[in-house]
């Protein structure tokens, strides 16, 4: 182990002792803070993807059974056919320590290290390793100043703090405050409530680009998908799409 390693731990330690952390998930101590807000025996429990997990390679759902590498490109689960995103990839399932970040997310702007590593990984993968913009699902103002910040920002921030990509958070704007999508609500309510909801604002900026569009969660790729037609409307060459979690 590295000094650099050593003074880490040691850090977390006294961190520890003095201002402890409770999981998120299980109520135990969270021993190393980069693994906020669970403890790494939840983070170990929860469904991470990786270049073994065969996946659709438009939307990202698993895929049952495994499909040759060189053959990945062609595994489609068929149901997002007319979404009009390009690709979407996600770090792992909506559930354990990566359902945690994303509720913690909605109150604390913070992600940890462990997150934002996960998410430059999941980058890195074909095909969202052809983005050459970042730009984070935009909230409508009023909505934006209730909560005090967009988590998906955040999420945009931390990617571009580890990446070489470009993060643009004015060109895409959204339009109307549109009621928030309540659990239960299926994919067509979702559809409808984000119809022409967003717009892009400079268009000089997203043409040819081929943008990394990120969020926190995806449900039914509803809010992506009306997003990345807004996105290609403006002439973006193709819209990539990274959440932390998918449901």
């Amino acid at each position: 182990m590295g000094f650099p390693n050593r003074i880490s731990k040691l850090y977390d330690g006294a961190l520890s002792l003095l201002y402890p952390l409770e999981c998120a998930v299980c109520g135990a101590s969270v021993e190393a803070r980069t693994d906020a807000p669970a403890c790494a025996l939840c983070w170990a429990r929860t469904c991470i993807f990786s270049d073994e997990d065969t996946l659709c390679w438009k939307c990202g759902a698993p895929a049952a059974g495994a499909v040759p590498w060189e053959k990945r490109t062609e595994a489609r689960c068929r149901r997002c056919d007319t979404e009009s995103f390009t690709a979407a990839r996600s770090v792992g399932i909506y559930e354990g320590a990566l359902r945690a970040v994303v509720l913690s997310l909605k109150r604390e702007p913070y992600i940890a290290g462990r997150t934002a590593h996960l998410l430059c990984e999941a980058q890195r993968r074909p095909p969202l390793n052809e983005a050459t913009r970042i730009i984070p699902v935009p909230l409508h103002r009023e909505r934006e100043r209730e909560r005090g910040f967009n988590q998906a920002a955040l999420v945009a921030r931390a990617l571009a703090a580890s990446t070489r990509l470009e993060i643009d958070e004015w060109s895409l704007v959204r339009t109307t405050h549109t009621e928030s999508h309540r659990a239960g609500m299926d994919a067509r309510a979702r559809r409808e409530s984000v119809r022409d909801a967003f717009e892009v604002s400079r268009p000089r900026l997203v043409a040819g680009e081929s943008i990394l569009l990120v969020d926190d969660v995806f449900t039914t790729g509803a809010t992506v998908s009306a997003c990345a037609d807004a996105l290609k409307k403006a002439g973006a060459r193709a819209v990539l799409v990274l959440t932390i979690a998918r449901a």
